[in-house]
């Protein structure tokens, strides 16, 4: 394995409890590049991820070499995930990393089985691939590399800007296979952005990644998920968020209004109690009966951005990985593509 580029400079000598359960950890550790943030190195079983097909999600195959994000995004709904180690879905989840170090080693022999069909792999669905972490793993090149030449097409959907280290490897691969890039950019508002995503790259930062991806030839997806009720669906936050889009190069816009799973309702409420606290009854009103806003909200926001998407032509070639309107719908009454 290449570790040179992975290895970290301080061993923590004791993992968490939950962790040292895992009979897979080779080390635990932290570096002053990294403060606050502990990553736990495994070896990886698996790469591939079969989705089950009870999940509704449009696509069968993920590969996520990491765990838990110090993106910190209060409504992440992946947070939970960290409880299955013993981990919380709050502070752990932001700063005890699960490094697969050695996931390309497993996927270049789970790719070399004639059992694969080469459908299309998805990363960044559950925690982001090109969260910080990867600057220092470099986990994702190889990732790219091996999908690409095992005739494997291949989406992307991210919140970091580490994503244009990689563009033309990217490149490369989409002379093999499809690739499809999409950047989730949700908030609009400088103060509230980095109030709710305290670890992510700022909107400006993210929308340069869009137009270095578009000026590299990709069809980029802007993912605008969450919109926050109350916070970030007015209409002129909606249609200065959608024209700042279009300038990018950005050819389309997914939407949905935010779910709260368990793990991120506790978190996000934490955050809204303490930034946001009058409106902590009219979110609990909101959610009272569901994970997700009532289907009058649902609505009420899908007729607000028709009109906003179509002015600002961002109604271009959906991924072929992403959810169809149909069947999004049918599956969590929440309609999200246009």
């Amino acid at each position: 394995m290449r570790w040179s580029a992975r290895e970290l400079t301080v061993e923590e000598p004791a993992a968490l409890p939950g962790l040292a359960k895992l009979s897979n950890l080779v080390r635990s550790v932290r570096t002053p590049e990294f403060a606050g943030i502990t990553f736990h190195e495994v070896l990886a079983k698996s790469a591939l991820n079969r989705v089950p097909g009870a999940s509704g999600m449009p696509f069968e195959w993920t590969i996520n070499p990491y765990r838990g994000c110090s993106h910190a995004c209060a409504y992440c709904f992946a947070r939970n995930t960290h409880t299955y180690l013993d981990l919380d879905s709050g502070k752990d989840f932001d700063s005890e990393i699960i490094v697969k170090v050695n996931v390309a080693e497993v996927l270049r022999k789970e790719l070399a089985k004639s059992s694969w069909e080469h459908p299309v792999v998805a990363l960044g669905t559950n925690t982001d691939p090109y969260q910080r972490a990867e600057g220092r793993y470099a986990l994702m090149p190889d990732i790219i590399r091996l999908l690409a030449e095992s005739g494997t097409p291949l989406s992307i959907l991210t919140k970091g800007t580490l994503l244009r280290r990689d563009l033309p490897l990217l490149q490369e691969a989409r002379d093999l296979v499809p690739v499809d890039l999409a950047m989730s950019i949700a908030v609009y508002d400088d103060e509230l952005q980095q109030s709710i995503e305290p670890g992510t790259p700022t909107t400006t930062a993210r929308l340069a990644t869009v137009k270095a991806a578009t000026d590299a030839g990709f069809d980029v997806t802007v993912f605008l998920m969450p919109v926050l009720p109350y916070l970030t669906d007015t209409r002129d936050h909606l249609d200065g968020a959608l024209e700042r889009i279009a300038a990018s190069g950005a050819t389309r816009v997914l939407h949905t209004a935010l779910h709260l799973r368990p793990g991120a309702r506790e978190w996000f409420f934490l955050w809204l109690e303490r930034e946001h606290p009058h409106l902590v009854p009219r979110y609990r009103e909101l959610y009272a009966r569901s994970n997700y806003a009532p289907k009058e909200y649902r609505e009420w926001l899908a007729e607000k951005f028709r009109p906003l998407v179509a002015k600002h032509g961002l109604t271009g070639r959906s991924p072929r990985w992403t959810w169809s309107a149909e069947r999004q719908t049918h599956q969590t009454g929440q309609p999200t593509l246009f």
